[in-house]
């Protein structure tokens, strides 16, 4: 009998969903809820230092086969967030997702992350539309080495780094967190975007820009999975565009141990995550997968 039970390094998952940072993940109510869902784990909202408002709105909209969000990165900071991970925490896999401007911020966010009993700790190297943090500072592979390496000496808790697609050094990237100690890579965040209103001739979004979501940028994440799985050794998390059991089974075949889902859980609800992990079974089934394991990577061969 087949089984979805799958691990990213020492986090082992009874599904290899996962709810992406962003979404369903600021309380800890709303973490308890995807969980009970069928997530195997939930990646936290990336939380900084500080309370942060974010962008003013407008700060979302629907495209074609898509969202386009500039949030700008807002939360309750890390001091007021160990509530709700002492609420979410006793019931399943928190990873905690945080994002800092340089390496000294990142190894004390993981830090707390660690002490709230995150089970890992996700690194926002790649949002793009948050001055000073993310993307900006994920692009330069020294720099990402570097807080990596900063990290892993601050936490024992896995040290997972999620990359941009806004790079075309995307694999050297990578290999740079892996040579800092990183335990996992996770790709892809969002693709740069930007909508236009033409009835006032500006831009929609208050940031002007922000980043693309959703079915459309399922292809680009699949084939940076895809790059990664030769480019690196440790395991691969695909997020991005996944909203059915056949876009999870991409990612997997590309190289992905696990996955991460995000605007579908907003689109769809988070009775995704039960068609999801039922769909997958039915196909390793008939299909003659006996676990996950056994499909990673196979569309290499």
């Amino acid at each position: 009998m087949s089984t979805l039970k799958t691990a990213v390094g020492k986090v082992v998952l009874e599904t290899p969903g996962m709810v992406a940072s962003g979404i369903m993940d600021e309380t800890g109510a709303s973490m308890v809820r995807m969980l009970e869902a069928g997530a195997g784990a939930v990646v936290s909202k990336s939380i900084g230092s500080e309370p942060k408002a974010g962008h003013a709105n407008p700060c979302f909209t629907e495209v074609t086969a898509g969202l386009v969000n500039a949030m700008g990165l807002p939360g309750p900071g890390i001091e007021l967030f160990r509530d709700e991970m002492a609420e979410a925490v006793p019931h399943g896999n928190i990873v905690g997702s945080v994002a800092g401007a340089d390496a000294a911020e990142f190894s004390r966010l993981a830090g707390k992350m660690e002490e709230y009993g995150a089970c890992a700790v996700e690194l926002n190297l790649s949002c793009p539309h948050a001055k000073g943090y993310g993307m900006e500072i994920g692009t330069d592979p020294a720099l990402v080495k570097s807080i990596v390496a900063a990290v892993k000496d601050a936490v024992s808790i896995p040290v997972w780094v999620k990359l941009t697609p806004n790079t075309h050094i995307l694999p050297q990237i990578a290999v740079s967190a892996q040579e800092g100690g990183a335990d996992a890579i996770v790709a892809i965040n969002t693709l740069k975007a930007m909508v236009i209103c033409p009835e006032f001739g500006k831009p929609y979004l208050s940031n002007r820009f922000g980043g693309l979501s959703g079915p459309a940028v399922k292809p680009v994440g699949v084939r940076a999975i895809y790059d990664l799985y030769n480019a690196v050794t440790i395991p691969l998390v695909g997020v991005g565009g996944i909203a059915n059991w056949r876009d999870a089974a991409e990612y997997i075949m590309a190289g992905a141990r696990a996955f991460q889902i995000g605007s579908a859980v907003a689109t769809e609800g988070p009775e995704v995550f039960s068609k999801v992990n039922d769909g997958l079974l039915r196909f390793m089934e008939e299909y003659g997968y006996d676990s996950i394991d056994d499909m990673v990577g196979v569309a290499h061969e």
